[in-house]
């Protein structure tokens, strides 16, 4: 996602389902994304990540991962390959958490930068059901990205992705996109599902509206499926090059 300053950072959400906590590991990168062929000067130089919850939750902050959790993120095989960036272990209970990155103070403090949740005990009776991703959605390389692996079990998955924009300005998000499209597309980039409307096709809407999960703004976009394990990519832009802030949603609802 592009990062900027003010509202226009980056936030990642996730929703905790279950009866137990779970312990993730979540993730701010920026100047390691040259290593996949994004230019130094376009990427956020040194990225800080919040980490905030429900409640009374206190908000939990990393600069530079090595500097509280460095044992655990290295035993934890997530350690990011360059040290200004951010990463947080922590077991949470059920609910809604957001992970914010921004450009670090007196550092360039806008640029291309990703964040990331783990789950790092799929075997508890809870499950990361949900990601989230609001950006300000460019053109380009500069569209919103977001990636999902669905592992460790048998058999498809049904997801819904929702792409959201001019809804957000119930919510007092300044700029939001006017008309937001969505793709879906495999690990070897090939598409699999692409939607601009969200009423486009009939049955894909009957299924996100059974899911209880109908955007509220017909312009919004939504794309049900049944996938098999593995790594997929949702991407949000706007139809026609429309620019503005978006939210990517993914929801994992389980097996058929």
């Amino acid at each position: 996602m592009r990062v900027d300053t003010g509202d226009n950072a980056g936030i990642g959400g996730f929703i905790i389902t279950g009866s137990v906590s779970k312990r993730v590991v979540v993730r701010a990168l920026g100047p390691s994304l040259t290593a996949f062929g994004f230019p130094a000067a376009a990427l956020l130089a040194d990225p800080i990540l919040e980490l905030h919850g429900p409640g009374n939750f206190g908000t939990i902050t990393n600069n530079n991962w090595k500097d509280t959790q460095q044992a655990m993120i290295q035993a934890d095989g997530l350690a990011p390959t360059n040290d200004l960036e951010s990463a947080i272990d922590a077991t949470l209970p059920p609910g809604n958490y957001t992970a914010v990155a921004r450009g670090n103070t007196g550092t360039a403090q806008a640029g291309i930068a990703l964040v990331e949740v783990y789950d790092i005990n799929t075997g508890v009776d809870s499950k990361l059901a949900n990601i989230s991703t609001r950006a300000q959605v460019g053109t380009g390389s500069n569209v919103v990205i977001a990636g999902f692996i669905l592992g460790n079990k048998v058999g498809d998955d049904r997801i819904v992705i929702r792409g959201l924009g001019p809804s957000l300005s119930a919510f007092g998000v300044p700029n939001p996109l006017q008309d937001p499209t969505l793709e879906l597309r495999d690990k070897d980039g090939n598409l699999l599902r692409s939607n601009n409307d969200w009423q486009d096709d009939s049955a894909q809407a009957a299924q996100v509206t059974a899911a209880g999960l109908a955007p509220s703004n017909t312009k919004e976009s939504a794309i049900a499926a049944s996938l098999p394990p593995g790594p997929y990519t949702a991407i949000l832009a706007g139809f026609n090059n429309g620019t503005g802030i978006g939210l990517v949603e993914v929801y994992d609802r389980g097996g058929p």
